[in-house]
C-alpha cells in the first residue's frame, strides 16, 4: 500500500519488490533490488526514509522516520521479522534479526548485528562489526553491551541519553499525559493521508 503523507509520497526502484500487505507511508525511497515483506510498514512521519539496494524488510518490521532523526539504510542489510528501526542510520551489510529494537539517534555501523530481541538504545553508536548478543541492550557512545538483568548499569548510561527529549521533544518531568496529548496532535497529521497506486505517479 501506497501512501501519500505530509505531501509527500514514497519512489520504488522498478527492480525493487513491495508486497502487496506492506505500507510505505511519506517521504519513503526503496533502492534497487531491495524487498519489502509483507506486513512491513515504512512511514515518514515527518523525516525522510532511505533504503539502499538489495535489503530485505522483513515481515511485520517497523521502519519510522522523523524530523530530527531520518532513518537510512545502507546496502545489503536486512531488518528481521517484528524488528523495529526508528530514527535511525544502519549502515551497509548490518543485521538486524528478529524483534531487534534501534532508536531515534542512534547508529549500527558497518556489518555489524543486532540479535534477536536485541536493543541499541537512543543516540548510542554500535561499532563496525559489533554484535549485540540475544536480548542484550547496547547503549552509549561508544556502545556498551549489556545483558538485560543489568538494569541499573543500563539505565545510569541511558539516563544521560535523553529518550523523551531525542523521542518526544520533552523534558522527563513533562510527564505522560503531556508526552501522549504532542503526540495524539503529532499523528492527526495522517488524517490527510492519500492512497495512491504507482509510485511513479
Amino acid at each position: 500500500m501506497l501512501i501519500e503523507h505530509r505531501g509527500r509520497r514514497p519512489t520504488v526502484d522498478p527492480s525493487a519488490t513491495v508486497a502487496p500487505t506492506a505500507v510505505l507511508s511519506g517521504d519513503v525511497r526503496i533502492g534497487p533490488r531491495t524487498r519489502i515483506l509483507h506486513g512491513a510498514v515504512l512511514t515518514a512521519e515527518d523525516g525522510a526514509i532511505v533504503v539502499g539496494e538489495e535489503c530485505v524488510v522483513m515481515e511485520h518490521a517497523l521502519v519510522r522516520g522523523r524530523v530530527r532523526h531520518p532513518v537510512a539504510i545502507g546496502d545489503h542489510v536486512l531488518v528481521g521479522p517484528h524488528a523495529q528501526v526508528n530514527g535511525a542510520t544502519i549502515a551497509d551489510e548490518a543485521f538486524i534479526a528478529t524483534g531487534a529494537s534501534v532508536f531515534p539517534g542512534a547508529t549500527v555501523g558497518r556489518g555489524a548485528e543486532v540479535r534477536i530481541n536485541g536493543v541499541v538504545q537512543v543516540n548510542t553508536t554500535l561499532e563496525p562489526g559489533a554484535v549485540v548478543p540475544i536480548a542484550w541492550v547496547a547503549v552509549g557512545t561508544p556502545a556498551r553491551l549489556l545483558s538485560p538483568d543489568r538494569h541499573e548499569e543500563i539505565w545510569a548510561i541511558q539516563r544521560e541519553l535523553d529518550f523523551p527529549g531525542t523521542v518526544y521533544g520533552v523534558d522527563r518531568a513533562s510527564g505522560m499525559a503531556e508526552i501522549m496529548r504532542r503526540q495524539s496532535a503529532f499523528y492527526a497529521a495522517h488524517d490527510d493521508d492519500r492512497m495512491f497506486d504507482d509510485p511513479e505517479s
